[in-house]
């Protein structure tokens, strides 16, 4: 039976009440790498192999998918998007210790109150 087990994410739809401000939150607070736009409705971004789309909220489009950043030092990453205004919700901290690594999180809201967090493999 197929399935997504081989599979990658591609592209992320982040839905956005106001997508300009957004692209700025993801451009300046975040330096993600800005790709382009198209018209007033949509903005992307390159993070890795996956390219992420802010779009216009539509009709009940509501809610969101959190999306992961994998990083190799949280508490720096943190506190140089904390420098630029980005809110965190909590302090990273470990959330499972595995047989190789510990994983730590961090939570925070983008401009548009979706859900994003930082993620690092403490080995």
């Amino acid at each position: 039976m197929p399935n997504l087990s081989d599979s990658h994410i591609g592209q992320i739809a982040i839905v956005c009440n106001d997508v300009a401000r957004a692209r700025d939150f993801y451009r300046d607070a975040l330096g993600m790498t800005h790709l382009f736009d198209a018209g007033p409705e949509l903005s992307f971004f390159q993070s890795g192999t996956t390219r992420l789309m802010l779009s216009r909220a539509e009709g009940e489009a509501a809610g969101t998918s959190v999306l992961y950043f994998f990083v190799s030092d949280i508490d720096g990453v943190k506190s140089e998007l904390a420098g630029k205004g980005v809110a965190f919700i909590d302090e990273p901290h470990m959330i499972a210790k595995m047989p190789d690594h510990e994983l730590w999180l961090v939570a925070f809201r983008d401009s548009e109150g979706n859900m994003l967090a930082l993620m690092e493999e403490r080995r």
